[in-house]
């Protein structure tokens, strides 16, 4: 998830023509708007023939409101995955989520084959303490099909009152048929950045999810562990699992750790529309090495982090593929308090890689496992965006290394052999460097 948000006071775009021209056309206003061409509007006007034959003919009485936000679901839905509307009261929640506060369940979800497929649990709520997995399918909510459900239909069931129940029955590889799930709501606070020592000197830093306080909890975290005894040798920074977030806070956490240079740039449809985001300087130098652990559950802001740190050789990227979402999301508020997002723009990493439906490529692979569950629960899963109906391609060239595409074996040795990994790299990266300084 990764998106800027905006106010705009009239409908906009074609929703906004959708909204009233079943109230409000004549020749002359069609004239005025010059921004949609003579076909656009036959189009538009056929709409309203079909609005105009169901308000009249139709077997019920039909709720008109009701039905246009139906019709714009339908209209948006044939996009791209990312793009949706949102009903006053979805919208609004969707406010509080960014803020780090919501009620539900804690799960990031999408539509694949017309299907609810969860993309992540988000860490410590409701969902992912009663187990549902990434790549799960949601076939029913509350005993009711998800099967050609609207991605903010499922959002609106699934959230409710804290302390409400709602069953799910989730369809999962390896088991004979779907599986009910019954958990408890809760009002979610997601505490974004959690920090520790992992050994004297090493430190560990773990950003949940992108929210609008990510970046200063995170310059919280890292002058408490620089002012630990022997200050700071080596930080492994845990992207995994993390769906992103606001675009504003991912530049804000690289430019934490960069000095200078273009943390990422994105394209919109106009051309000429490129615009560079760049580091403004690190305040209090940090100097020490970084390794970034990520997975198939990295998305979008987490990638801009990832690749930006990666491009500018600051950190080493240790882990298995990442989503691959490379697509920046608008918000629009509308004026019945409903909101829309749409996609309307495309990001690249500094040196000018579109990992959009491919991902960050680890510069060391490191599978990573579910540490309990069955033997087939803990398969490692590889739900990315190019599994999403509807994604977009990449805009550039060029293939990643194939052992970050392909399946690894995972080490049963430890319960986090990442983490493992990138410590014992860590150790490795300050030894050599010790050493190296007394040759001198």
């Amino acid at each position: 998830m990764l998106f800027r948000t905006k106010k705009n006071k009239k409908l906009v775009l074609i929703i906004s023509m959708v909204l009233v021209l079943g109230f409000v056309m004549s020749l002359g206003w069609m004239h005025r708007v010059s921004a949609v061409n003579k076909e656009t509007y036959e189009k538009l006007k056929m709409f309203t023939d079909v609005l105009s034959i169901v308000q009249k003919n139709y077997v019920e009485e039909i709720d008109t409101e009701k039905l246009l936000h139906g019709a714009i679901n339908g209209m948006l839905e044939a996009l791209d995955p990312h793009s949706s509307f949102m009903p006053p009261d979805v919208f609004k929640e969707m406010k509080l989520e960014t803020r780090g506060v919501f009620g539900g369940l804690g799960i990031e979800i999408t539509k694949q084959e017309g299907t609810l497929m969860v993309i992540s649990p988000i860490e410590d709520t409701p969902a992912y303490r009663a187990g549902i997995k990434a790549g799960d399918y949601i076939v029913k909510i509350n005993g009711k099909p998800t099967k050609d459900m609207g991605l903010m239909d499922a959002v609106k069931l699934m959230r409710g009152p804290a302390g409400t129940q709602i069953t799910i029955s989730i369809l999962r590889k390896g088991l004979s048929g779907p599986k009910d799930f019954t958990i408890t709501r809760a009002v979610i606070k997601i505490e974004s950045v959690k920090y520790k020592v992992l050994e004297e000197g090493y430190g560990y830093i773990r950003i949940k999810s992108f929210q609008d306080k990510t970046s200063n909890e995170l310059k919280d975290a890292l002058n408490k562990l620089e002012t630990e005894k022997n200050s700071i040798k080596g930080l492994i920074l845990d992207l995994r699992n993390n769906p992103g977030g606001p675009f504003d806070q991912a530049l804000k956490v690289s430019d934490e750790f960069l000095d200078s240079g273009i943390i990422t740039y994105t394209e919109e449809r106009a051309k000429g529309s490129r615009k560079e985001y760049k580091a403004h300087g690190i305040k209090k130098p940090r100097d020490y090495p970084i390794i970034v652990l990520v997975n198939a559950g990295s998305a979008s802001a987490s990638e801009i982090v990832a690749g930006a740190l990666q491009d500018h050789g600051r950190a080493l990227i240790l882990g298995v593929q990442t989503f691959g979402k490379a697509t920046v999301q608008s918000i629009y508020s509308l004026e019945d308090g409903s909101g829309l997002k749409l996609t309307i723009g495309r990001y690249y990493t500094p040196k000018g890689r579109s990992i959009q439906a491919k991902g960050i490529t680890p510069d060391i692979v490191v599978p990573d496992r579910i540490p309990s569950g069955t033997e087939e629960e803990r398969k490692i899963r590889f739900l990315r965006e190019k599994d999403l109906d509807r994604h977009f391609e990449s805009t550039t060239e060029g293939k990643e290394k194939e052992d970050a595409l392909k399946e690894v074996k995972e080490d049963k040795t430890s319960e986090d052999a990442q983490l493992d990994r990138a410590l014992e790299l860590l150790k490795s990266w300050y030894v050599f460097g010790k050493n190296a300084k007394v040759g001198n």
